[in-house]
């Protein structure tokens, strides 16, 4: 093989206790999982590593998964491969702003002045305390720095082979420069667009929402059947459950084929309570079979709505704002004494408000038919929200993502067939999406602590922004951010006055910063050398969920900017559920914390149950597991500790023995086993296949072994099993080196120059070499034999110590022969005094016992 062993030091007990802070320290100081960026982009594996949120807490769900893409990174790195693994902190957007407000008990007012002498409440009291923007941005900074260590340590702890040199953060100075170089990339290629639109709309954090994080919510709600005024007076009831609405009705729609409104197309129709006359349309979307089959059209109910305003070409009468309350005044349509009496009942009221006395109105005015009639329903929610989203009219940044045009909507599907899956049937997710699609993706939020949009717009003599030429910086002053530096050509002085200009006072969606994490950690723009090494990358590791914006994003970004995909493989981890099969999550309160766990069971057992859960499946947490792994990571120090107890690093003989030429063998089926698994990016097979060989290895082969192990020194017999030994000690630890990191590195330091983690991965054809023409079936049948010898032991209470007079095998002639290549292991190791063979037809064999 190709390492250098050496005289074994092996520890008297070997434990499990103290190895993840001694390996991870060595492992920093020695730098073995540091990139060598000499390398050539050929030589290299790239990993487009998850940035955890660190406004959060790691849960067990992130050690499952990060362990998943550590196990290939690892083999890879074995493979000969320089693999470049940078981890990255995602400390951008809503959450950190949450954290930072609880944590230090503030709340950020864009209108405040810069503080530069501001300290946070050393005790943070009920009321938050304001301050600027610019000060906030300071202490999400500051805080973040601080959760970002806790992370690295619990990381190391777990054994992630991350180069930790080469680390970012999302909000970071280049990460900064390099989402704001793509979007004015964008803008220029006119792939990013302002527009003024109906946007979905989270009231509780007054910003803009997109597709992407949109959930629905199964809530309570009611129908309300109102009564609208047809042509002469002719009564039409209309279902639906946003009756606060009624004042932003634009119209009445009805399917074409629908023969009970046939007549009505074209006409007018009056609207209750406010007297406003509207028009009846004919819409391929309206159901017949929904409530009345008429429904009322309002700006904006829902995305419904939105389609039938944009393709019928309604009026907009808007009636909400951004804080989720009715607007002070009524909008254009409204003019008359009977409309305007009853607006000024709902000026300032909140939704729920607004609901209650606009019922109250229809039930007055007898134009509520029956009583609200109680349902469950789907709601759409921002994920991150606590109230349903609203639909307002606002003005936002959008990127094109094939939403609204075809052409751009196949090439990003063609890119998904590009891309590798495993597992496979994971692209369905993605088919689906892009498919689904129905607009453009909205990228400007309305927060404070994000990348800004970096342009600004001149305003004109009357101190109107002129939104149709925004102005934009050089890429050489990247990133900058418009609320604070001025344009080229002008001064600060100059700022929200005519005849200058004004910052876009929006920072950019968190996905439109972490849909370039390859470009980031490889630097994009800044370091040339280290991008062409590195992008486009070989695997993006990530969770299910998440297909639909982070890959499907990402995926977006390097089509339009590079031409190419990000990656070549895309490996998707499943959820973890609890004992109930549930998901765990947060927000649900049943996730479990991984420090005690890891602390308790080892960073190896962890390790072992996380990459037990098959790629893209769904995995329980089970302690249980865990333990399980925590035996076999013992059971390979203790196996190691036999080995070398034996001098094997010495043995210079050759392999001649058939029962250690068959052991081998079956092992190089292993290893080519685990290598097919492994280049197929499934982990899981890799370890249950390395796992399978090795406790046959260690109940049957050193079993059988172990007495001819302990021969004089010389001996063929003996020196063959010490070699056999030696050989199959050095590929195990290999082949366990990408789960258990820190066990095995531990047993390869009692005998081996340098570290496993950069030892070659094994090699099935050097086996074959050493092993020659040898049967593997030798091993088992002598498995079988001693097993039965065992089994009659144990039937007649014996220890496994006791002498046999005679052991009768009865079994097939060619599995007999197999038996006495390997007979004399049998005897020493049954403590048998003799042993007969006899034919027979079952194939089974079968082992009568006389003592």
């Amino acid at each position: 093989m190709t390492h250098t062993p050496r005289l074994p030091d092996v520890p008297e007990k070997p434990s499990l206790a103290g190895l993840e802070e001694k390996w991870s320290r060595r492992w920093d100081e020695s730098g073995v999982y540091r990139f060598d960026r000499s390398r050539t982009r050929d030589q290299v594996f790239s990993i487009d590593t998850p940035p955890p949120t660190v406004s959060g807490s790691l849960h067990v769900g992130h050690v499952f998964s990060y362990t998943h893409t550590d196990t290939v990174a690892r083999y890879q790195r074995m493979r000969g491969r320089e693999v470049f693994y940078p981890m990255g902190w995602d400390d951008n957007g809503l959450p950190t702003e949450r954290r930072v407000q609880n944590f230090f008990g503030v709340r950020c007012d864009p209108a405040l002045p810069y503080d530069p002498s501001f300290e946070p409440p050393a005790r943070p009291g009920r009321e938050q305390v304001p301050v600027s923007r610019r000060n906030f941005i300071e202490l999400c900074e500051r805080l973040t720095v601080t959760d970002e260590k806790v992370f690295e340590e619990l990381w190391q702890r777990l054994g992630l082979s991350v180069d930790w040199s080469m680390t970012y953060q999302t909000i970071g100075t280049a990460a900064r420069a390099a989402s704001q170089r793509a979007f004015l990339r964008n803008l220029a290629r006119g792939e990013a667009y302002l527009a003024e639109a109906p946007t979905l709309w989270d009231v509780t954090f007054r910003t803009a929402v997109a597709q992407a994080e949109l959930e629905d919510r199964e809530r309570p709600g009611a129908f309300h059947r109102l009564l609208f005024a047809g042509p002469d007076g002719r009564p039409l009831e209309i279902d639906t459950t946003r009756p606060e609405l009624l004042p932003a009705c634009v119209a009445l729609v009805a399917h074409p084929d629908d023969p009970r409104y046939r007549e009505l197309f074209g006409s007018t129709a009056r609207t209750p309570v406010f007297g406003v006359e509207v028009p009846v349309l004919a819409h391929r979307m309206a159901d017949p079979a929904k409530g009345t089959g008429l429904a009322m059209v309002c700006t904006f109910g829902d995305t419904t709505d939105v389609v039938w305003w944009r393709e019928l070409r309604l009026d907009t009468r808007p009636v909400l704002g951004r804080q989720g309350r009715f607007a002070a005044e009524p909008p254009a349509g409204l003019e008359s004494e009977r409309a305007g009496a009853a607006y000024r009942q709902l000026a300032g009221a909140t939704v729920h408000t607004g609901r209650e006395r606009i019922v109250a109105m229809l039930r007055e005015s007898g134009e509520l038919v029956g009583e609200p009639r109680q349902i469950n329903h789907a709601v759409k929610f921002y994920e991150k929200g606590d109230k349903p989203l609203e639909i307002v009219t606002t003005r936002q940044w959008y990127l094109r993502n094939g939403g609204r045009d075809e052409g751009l909507r196949g090439e990003l599907l063609d890119r998904g067939a590009e891309l590798t899956w495993h597992p496979a049937h994971m692209k369905v997710r993605y088919d689906n999406w892009v498919g689904g699609l129905n607009g453009d993706w909205l990228v400007s939020r309305q927060r404070f602590f994000g990348v800004p949009i970096p342009v600004w717009y001149p305003l004109d003599p009357d101190g109107n922004p002129c939104y149709e030429r925004p102005l934009t910086p050089p890429e050489s002053a990247l990133p900058i951010d418009p609320s604070t530096d001025a344009p080229e050509g002008f001064d600060n002085g100059q700022r929200d006055r005519p005849g200058g200009f004004t910052g876009d006072p929006d920072v950019m969606d968190t996905w439109a910063t972490s849909s370039l994490t390859p470009q980031i950690a490889a630097r994009w723009g800044v370091d040339d050398d280290l991008f062409e090494r590195v992008f486009p990358m070989d695997l993006r590791p990530q969770a299910h969920e998440i297909i639909r914006t982070w890959l499907f994003s990402s995926v977006v970004r390097a089509h339009s900017e590079h031409g190419v995909l990000p990656w070549r493989h895309a490996g998707i981890s499943g959820w973890i559920l609890d004992p109930d099969r549930k998901k765990m999550s947060k927000s649900v309160g049943n996730v479990v914390t991984p420090a005690d766990l890891l602390v308790q069971h080892g960073s190896d057992a962890v390790r072992y149950w996380a990459a037990s859960g098959r790629p893209g499946t769904d995995t329980a947490f089970d302690v249980g597991q865990m333990k399980v792994g925590r035996r076999l990571a013992v059971k390979v120090l203790n196996a190691g500790r036999f080995v070398l107890s034996l001098g094997a690093a010495e043995a210079r003989a050759e392999v001649t023995e058939p029962l250690d030429t068959a052991m081998l063998a079956e092992l190089a089926a292993t290893v080519e086993a685990a290598t097919e698994a492994f280049e197929a990016f499934d982990y899981a097979r890799a370890l249950e296949r390395a796992e399978q060989f090795f406790w046959h290895f260690c109940d049957d082969y050193v079993e059988l072994v172990k007495p001819r192990a302990y021969g004089e020194p010389g001996d063929p017999a003996a020196e063959s099993a010490r070699a056999a030994l030696a050989v199959a000690l050095s590929v195990q630890l290999r082949l366990f080196a990408p789960f258990l990191p820190f066990a095995t590195e531990e047993v390869w330091s009692w005998w081996q120059e340098g570290s496993v983690h950069r030892a070659e991965w094994p090699r099935a054809e050097e086996l074959h070499r050493i092993a020659g023409p040898a049967d593997r079936a030798v091993l088992a049948t002598a498995a079988e034999a001693i097993a039965g010898v065992r089994k009659a032991k144990s039937e007649a209470r014996l220890p496994m110590r006791t002498d046999v007079g005679r052991a009768v095998i009865t079994g097939p002639r060619p599995v007999l022969d197999r038996l006495a290549l390997a007979e004399g292991d049998v005897r020493a190791a049954g403590r048998i005094a003799e042993v007969e063979t006899v034919v027979g037809e079952d194939p089974q064999l079968s082992v009568a016992v006389s003592f």
